[in-house]
């Protein structure tokens, strides 16, 4: 059974199975199709489905030609998991977010797992991608596979190799970032290395899932850590009149031994604000209290806090409440560049301005009308940015730096700016650190 997926995979004859066509999926998907291979993709949103079909892409960075190209080559979408058998491989691309109470939410991951069980077959290889604790694959994956009948390692595979995507970076792509693949069993990470080399130049083996699973949530809490540590910086800083982003230029210059990371008015993306909890929660289990990584997560939780409060000081000064003033926010996409509201920072601090009072607008060349997100509710469309535009609002709010903002423009003509991510270099009078 290992030899014939293998050679399946060694000669392009095996159908690739995507489950979940987002950031991490359709890129995956992308690349495989790039190669020769078929790909099968899944989604449980038809909207989704149809606009593949259609050779249209609905992530900024994905371009249509390259799903039309895909296409071409044979990709196709569905909603059907009936047709798992088709695939040789079902690679699980499907988001791991908390619960209101801080504690993972698995219900993607083991919902679409049930939901492909009753179609796995022998020779099947599935990789989970989503990024979860140390132990879900072989404690949540392992016996619903072997539910079936099927000996995970003889006839029917499993591996988790979590992804790696940055959406918008020009510098890396899908084949150019390292793939960490960790098997259950020998026989697994045979087959997992095999499928994923073939499409990404470097594969990084380790001896088990668990081993991989802590990879990536170890990669997220490093970042964590360090930028709740210059949060944290930025405030003492702020306090003491200095300027947080020119020390943090200055000690870049240090050629060794320190690593710039950069304060902002929160943490946004899929990973870095809720990878942390994920470890945390599981490390309990241990009677391991993981005090370091949690204080990382409440410094850079309270950041929308502290960026508001920084609002308020600032409108205070012009002898102005947020109750009732106008405030124009600027990017609301979780990093500047892209068009992903994941976990965005910005949509906290709209929702927190509303609740004050403020009449809340926002201007985003990524993102022309608010989405439809699980637990937030504006709208509200894109704002165009003229002189006259910028000059209505009693603040405006730069909360994420896109390059395609006219900040000439926005500092000569906004009656007060609050800075959230360090842009302006030079003090202004209408200009505000936060």
């Amino acid at each position: 059974m290992k030899q014939q997926l293998l050679q399946k995979v060694a000669d392009k004859s095996a159908v690739i199975g995507i489950v979940g066509l987002g950031y991490v999926g359709l890129p995956l998907m992308l690349r495989f199709a790039e190669v020769g291979y078929k790909v099968l993709g899944f989604d449980i949103d038809q909207s989704k489905v149809d606009a593949l079909s259609a050779g249209r892409s609905y992530i900024e960075h994905i371009s249509a030609d390259s799903i039309v190209e895909a296409r071409e080559r044979g990709f196709e979408a569905t909603t059907d998991f009936s047709r798992a058998p088709e695939a040789d491989t079902l690679i699980l691309c499907v988001p791991t977010p908390l619960n209101k109470y801080r504690e993972p939410d698995l219900s993607f991951v083991l919902d679409t797992m049930d939901s492909l069980v009753p179609y796995l077959r022998e020779g099947h290889l599935v990789s989970l991608e989503s990024t979860t604790y140390p132990g879900t694959t072989d404690e949540e994956l392992l016996p619903r596979i072997e539910s079936r009948g099927f000996k995970v390692g003889e006839n029917a595979f499993l591996v988790f190799s979590p992804e790696r995507e940055d959406p918008g970076n020009p510098n890396f792509t899908t084949r150019t970032i390292p793939k960490v693949c960790g098997g259950v069993t020998e026989a697994c990470q045979e087959i997992g290395v095999a499928l994923y080399s073939a499409v990404i130049d470097q594969v990084v083996p380790v001896s088990s899932t668990r081993a991989a699973e802590m990879t990536k949530l170890l990669e997220n809490i490093h970042r964590a850590v360090n930028i709740g540590l210059v949060n944290e910086m930025k405030i003492v800083a702020d306090k003491m009149g200095i300027d947080i982003h020119e020390v943090i230029r200055a000690a870049a210059t240090k050629p060794f031994g320190f690593v710039p990371y950069y304060p902002g008015p929160g943490l946004g993306g899929h990973c870095i604000p809720i990878d942390p909890f994920y470890l945390t929660w599981k490390a309990r289990e241990y009677g391991v209290n993981t005090r370091f990584i949690e204080l990382a997560g409440e410094v850079n939780s309270n950041m929308p806090d502290w960026v508001v409060s920084k609002v308020a000081s600032a409108l205070n000064t012009r002898k102005k409440a947020i109750n009732g003033s106008r405030v124009l926010v600027l990017g609301i996409a979780y990093k500047k560049n892209v068009d992903d509201m994941r976990e965005s920072p910005s949509v906290f601090l709209m929702e927190k301005l509303r609740d004050l009072g403020a009449e809340v607008a926002y201007s985003d060349p990524h993102v022309p009308v608010f989405p439809k997100m699980r637990e937030h509710h504006f709208d509200l469309a894109s704002v165009a940015l003229t002189a006259e535009s910028i000059a209505s609002y009693d603040c405006v709010l730069l909360a994420t730096d896109h390059d395609k903002f006219d900040y000439a423009l926005l500092a000569e003509h906004a009656q007060l700016l609050v800075d959230s991510r360090g842009k302006y270099l030079t003090p202004r009078a209408n200009v505000v650190k936060a």
